[in-house]
């Protein structure tokens, strides 16, 4: 049985989701923290606006972790827990919780999961909205 490479999420592919999602806030008048980690979970681009709350960039962080480890876009997942419950966060095997809140998005190439971008500093919707525009650059 033979398996086709899928391309890697690359340092190019990081900074232009990084740049369409800070674009998609800026067109919203939003100021965001924009995480992009790749399969592994390594960190290949992050960017957090100096307007932006000290937590955005945490936050950002969190949602990635969320989509690439459930493989999900976080805004699915709001629904699984009680919002403000005390299972909104879990811990993880990376000691990092598990943020349910919208904002993550798993990239996926070729039908596999190669990395996953976080928005963090506007409202769940609209975080989740900058994402989904950033990934859907790269397609």
């Amino acid at each position: 049985m033979s398996t086709t490479a899928v391309a890697p999420l690359t340092t190019q592919d990081a900074e232009l989701l990084v740049t369409a999602a800070r674009n998609a806030a800026e067109a919203a008048g939003v100021t965001v923290s924009v995480t992009v980690l790749d399969a592994g979970g390594h960190l290949l681009a992050f960017r957090r606006d100096d307007r932006a709350v000290l937590i955005s960039g945490e936050t950002s962080t969190r949602k990635a972790y969320t989509a690439l480890q459930l493989d999900a876009p976080t805004a699915d997942l709001v629904d699984a827990v009680q919002p403000g419950g005390l299972f909104h966060t879990l811990p993880t095997a990376l000691d990092r919780p598990l943020l349910f809140i919208a904002g993550g998005v798993p990239v996926h190439r070729d039908g596999r999961l190669i990395g996953a971008v976080g928005v963090g500093g506007g409202a769940p919707d609209q975080d989740h909205g900058f994402a989904t525009a950033a990934v859907q650059t790269l397609v």
